[in-house]
Formats: structure tokens, C-alpha cells, sequence
């Protein structure tokens, strides 16, 4: 199964976009990430599976590009997602605080949080994707929500 890369893009394109972003925090490194990923799609003359198949693919070279700037040297200097955030608009206010607590988490536990909840993936998915054991990502997804929550919980008791 292989699709165009402009149908690849329609359907993929924001997934991918927020995977990077989730990763690298910010929106113009996520967006360079976004054209290596679809350029690399274009380039690789390769049969996929299924449309699972091809996204977890499409993902998985997000990620490891987004990891990639990350360790760059000339990242560090950048504007941080802080300032980003500022720009970004949200339905309820709950979402802002949500957005920023999963923002500060540990790479680690901000990438399965990421795709397990915003990308719908199974741990099983996710265990494939990151070539981790299932075990682990279970670990990480737990050990990220109880950081999630404690970090929610302290800013509630902190506003009041």
C-alpha cells in the first residue's frame, strides 16, 4: 500500500507536526520536521502494510528527526516553547495548564504520553514504534500520569 504524498500529508501531516512538536517544543522545528518526514516518504520507494503501517512509520522518523535537532548544538539558543505557548489559543482553560504540564515532563514519558493519548496508539504500538518492551512503555505511561497529576494537583493547590 503506498499513497501520494500530498494524501500521505492531508492525513497525517498535523499528527506528525504534533508528535515533533511534542518532542522538540518548538512549532518551526516541528514544521522542518514535518517536510524531512514527507520528504523522506517521497524519496524511499517502499510498500507499507497497511494506512497503521505507514502512520507508525511516518512517526517513528518524526521522532527520531525531532531528536535529532534536539541534540544540536544550535538549539539551545533558541525561544522556548514557553513563548510559544503564549501564541497558542485553548477551548478551556484546564487545557492550558494540561498542555504545559505535559510540556515539562521528561522526554521519555512526554513522547508515550503523546502517543498514546493524543495519537490514540496502544502500548503494544507505541512498545513497536520507540523499539521499547511493552513493559516499559507501561511503566513510562504510568510513571508520566503520576507526574502529570502531582504537577496538576500542586498548581491547584498553588492557585488557591
Amino acid at each position: 500500500m503506498r499513497l501520494s504524498v500530498e494524501e500521505a500529508f492531508r492525513r497525517y501531516g498535523d499528527r506528525v507536526f504534533s508528535a515533533a512538536f511534542s518532542i522538540c517544543r518548538d512549532p518551526m522545528d516541528a514544521d522542518d520536521i514535518v517536510q524531512d518526514t514527507f520528504l523522506k516518504y517521497y524519496t524511499v520507494n517502499r510498500d507499507y502494510i497497511d494506512e497503521t503501517h505507514l502512520k507508525a512509520w511516518l512517526l517513528r522518523v518524526a521522532i527520531n528527526r525531532a531528536k535529532d535537532i534536539i541534540g544540536a548544538f544550535w538549539r539551545r539558543n533558541r525561544v522556548s516553547w514557553e513563548a510559544y505557548m503564549n501564541q497558542l489559543e485553548f477551548a478551556q482553560p484546564e487545557d492550558r495548564s494540561l498542555f504545559q504540564a505535559v510540556m515539562q515532563l521528561p522526554e521519555k514519558y512526554r513522547i508515550v504520553i503523546h502517543l498514546h493519548y493524543y495519537e490514540e496508539y496502544s502500548i503494544e504500538e507505541i512498545a513497536h514504534a520507540l523499539h521499547r518492551n511493552p513493559s516499559t512503555v507501561k511503566s513510562q505511561l504510568s510513571r508520566g500520569r503520576k507526574l502529570l497529576k502531582s504537577m496538576l494537583t500542586e498548581e491547584e493547590h498553588h492557585d488557591r
